[in-house]
């Protein structure tokens, strides 16, 4: 038998609580373009997204709806067996240019264990890009009380919401405004 380290029980308990208590509504859309996306514009897109759809910069706790005032974007740094999140913070107010040199710094921080806690928290809305790993689409589970996370493969950008926050329509809206960024973006 292996024992699994203290971050796969974390992360073990966190997707379990998560899968177990919140109601998912997964929602995909073709990637537009060709030209090939960076974490970093991901993010900024995400992040002008969600300045745009403020319902999805949300939270569900205790039986109500929890606006967050700043846009932290979480970023899936995945390595072997490690699954790390560090939060960008108030990634709506950065370059795409800034946004990829914190990214980088926090990667390779984060793989090191050279973060505090605190650069683990906070974060309001999740992203992986799934594409670094040659996948063509993939799907992430919410970061509770978080409303939504996506995940962005080479073709299709995948949206896991959660039900009592987000619905179909909204929910599709928030994709677009995704994909119409980064279109945008020339990615």
């Amino acid at each position: 038998m292996i024992e699994p380290s203290a971050e796969q029980r974390a992360i073990g308990r966190r997707v379990a609580e998560s899968r177990a208590t919140v109601p998912v509504l997964e929602l995909s859309a073709e990637l537009r373009g060709g030209a090939e996306l960076t974490t970093a514009s991901l993010v900024r897109a995400c992040a002008l997204a969600l300045r745009e759809h403020p319902h999805v910069n949300s939270a569900y706790r205790d039986g109500r709806f929890e606006r967050y005032s700043r846009v932290n974007v979480g970023v899936v740094v995945a390595e072997g067996e490690r699954y790390l999140v560090p939060t960008v913070f108030d990634a709506d107010g950065k370059s795409v240019a800034e946004l990829g040199e914190e990214i980088t710094r926090l990667s390779r921080d984060a793989l090191a264990g050279a973060l505090s806690a605190g650069a683990f928290s906070a974060a309001t809305f999740t992203v992986w890009d799934a594409a670094r790993h040659g996948l063509a689409s993939a799907a992430i589970p919410i970061v509770a009380p978080q409303a939504a996370a996506l995940a962005v493969g080479t073709r299709a950008l995948t949206l896991s919401c959660d039900h009592r926050i987000l619905y179909g329509a909204p929910a599709a809206a928030f994709l677009g405004a995704v994909s119409s960024a980064l279109a945008r973006s020339g990615s």
